[in-house]
């Protein structure tokens, strides 16, 4: 079986494109921020990540925002191998703080 859709790799990110992820809405009851953020760093390289971040910030949103277990995004980043450069995005941003 074939797959309808090749996954896109370093797909070049416009900036209402990042932007776009500031509409992303919660559909289980979980916090707004916390969704925002986390969708941003699961779908994001870290300069466009750094980049929402940022448009994050200036609409004043929650950098420290909780999942409904009490978990941060840079939480859960912060036990992914990969996840040091979104953690210091983050860092940077005040998270943890």
């Amino acid at each position: 079986m074939r797959k309808d859709k090749e996954k896109v790799i370093d797909e070049v990110w416009t900036e209402d494109h990042v932007r776009s992820f500031l509409n992303a809405r919660s559909y289980d009851g979980s916090n707004e921020d916390f969704h925002m953020l986390l969708k941003a760093y699961q779908s994001m390289r870290a300069s466009d990540f750094e980049l929402f971040v940022g448009f994050f910030k200036e609409q004043g949103r929650d950098i420290n925002a909780t999942s409904r277990d009490g978990s941060t995004v840079l939480d859960i980043v912060s036990t992914h191998r990969h996840g040091d450069e979104y953690a210091d995005i983050l860092r940077q941003a005040g998270a943890g703080v």
